[in-house]
């Protein structure tokens, strides 16, 4: 079974920068299609940011220009970048494969809160 393990989350004030880790079990991370998800209270889990098989990173209105995904096929290590946060990022971050898989890690909470 495919197992991520998702680090970096914390507190930060309005404005702060996050850089979110997720660590893979699998040594086919090369040549999988990863994804971040967030879920907040109250709210569905909603996708984030994306690879995309065109080429370029897929991002959701509400984060495009401040976050970044990135990956470390070295260290099978998905990241993701988040700049200019704001109180509306406040959930739990996760990773996972796209198309997504069957398996989540337990989350890394992002609180942002002055």
């Amino acid at each position: 079974q495919v197992q991520f393990v998702e680090s970096g989350g914390g507190l930060v004030q309005p404005g702060g920068s996050l850089r979110l880790s997720c660590e893979t079990s699998t040594n086919i991370f090369t040549f999988l299609l990863m994804g971040w998800y967030r879920q907040a209270p109250g709210k569905q889990r909603e996708l984030v940011a994306r690879d995309s098989s065109d080429g370029g990173p897929i991002y959701a209105d509400s984060v495009k220009g401040r976050f970044t995904i990135s990956r470390d096929n070295a260290k099978n290590t998905l990241y993701l970048q988040m700049n200019s946060l704001k109180p509306e990022d406040t959930a739990v971050y996760y990773c996972n494969r796209i198309p997504m898989g069957p398996y989540w890690g337990q989350g890394t909470q992002v609180t942002v809160s002055s």
